[in-house]
């Protein structure tokens, strides 16, 4: 009995080419290539003697006419299609040299994540247009040491100032007053377009008017399925973990302790090659946490995180 032919996978390093404005890049395929007339990110083949990154900047030269100059790990997820099998790796780039021109008969178009208005876009890119609508740094409620009132002041605050996902993790509050505090606290932040998830119970999601759910380390790894909810996400310390989120297909990962903490000093922590390690060929995006101040995002980035989540730091 043949067992069958392996599929090889084939590496393809992709640009998300964006703007200050939170813009990127889309071309759309021409004629004569499998799926044309689809939209995608740019990049192509990293070849034998190749790394990634030097296909990506070879490719977006060759495609494109641009010199890249500033570029981050992000993302990387396999993907079968019906002539090939590609492990994509997703770098975002924010600065180049010179102006994207369509070397090999691309038509491209500028868009954003939460109003994509060209299609159809690559079957593979799908959960990569979700990825990038989550924002860039994650709050972590501190209701429990601040007071509700004095952190309801500071949530309206760091909204102001551009805050726009929360986790609401407040573990000891019972459970009639995270009701209460969570429909206060999903008010506050929809008024400024902010996502609010709740670190807690799935039943209390639809309760509480939340965008979704942040499961605990023991909750994810008590979960046979991704919940029912528009976004939910995880936190993670081991690759274990982390795997175990990616199978259920979640929408992101909370990964630390990354550097130490005031409130636990002493503690094991990752450090940035201990992110760097976790976030290699991962499909999800990587927020991470412990120590974390607005200075590190930059940081974060360069080392495959998608962005950092604050407790103290966010208010």
């Amino acid at each position: 009995m043949s067992l069958g032919r392996e599929i090889k996978i084939t590496d393809v390093a992709v640009a998300v080419i964006t703007r200050p404005d939170g813009s990127f890049l889309l071309a759309r395929r021409p004629e004569g290539k499998p799926y044309a007339g689809y939209w995608e990110f740019p990049g192509g083949k990293v070849e034998s003697n190749e790394q990634v990154a030097g296909a990506l900047a070879r490719e977006l030269q060759e495609e494109l006419g641009i010199a890249v100059t500033c570029v981050y790990p992000w993302v990387t997820q396999v993907f079968t299609y019906p002539h090939a099998k590609v492990k994509l790796h997703f770098y975002r780039v924010t600065a180049w040299q010179g102006e994207p021109h369509p070397h090999e008969g691309q038509v491209f178009s500028w868009e954003r994540a939460e109003s994509v208005s060209v299609a159809p876009v690559l079957p593979a890119n799908g959960p990569i247009m979700r990825a990038l609508s989550l924002p860039m740094v994650m709050g972590v409620s501190q209701v429990a040491e601040l007071g509700v009132e004095p952190f309801l002041a500071k949530l309206d605050a760091a909204l102001q100032r551009g805050l726009r996902l929360i986790q609401l993790r407040e573990k000891q509050m019972p459970g009639t007053e995270l009701i209460a505090l969570a429909r206060r606290v999903s008010e506050a932040a929809h008024a400024h377009g902010a996502h609010v998830l709740l670190n807690g119970a799935e039943a209390l999601v639809a309760q509480t008017g939340v965008d979704g759910l942040h499961l605990s380390t023991q909750r994810l790894m008590h979960t046979e399925r991704r919940p029912d909810v528009a976004w939910c996400g995880a936190s993670c310390h081991t690759r274990e973990e982390m795997d175990h989120a990616a199978q259920l297909q979640l929408d992101y990962v909370v990964l630390g302790t990354v550097l130490p903490t005031a409130t636990h000093p002493g503690a094991t922590t990752l450090g940035w090659e201990g992110v760097r390690a976790f976030a290699h060929d991962f499909p999800l995006p990587i927020y991470t946490i412990g120590g974390m101040r607005p200075v590190d995002l930059d940081t974060a980035w360069q080392h495959g995180a998608h962005g950092i989540a604050m407790l103290r730091g966010a208010w």
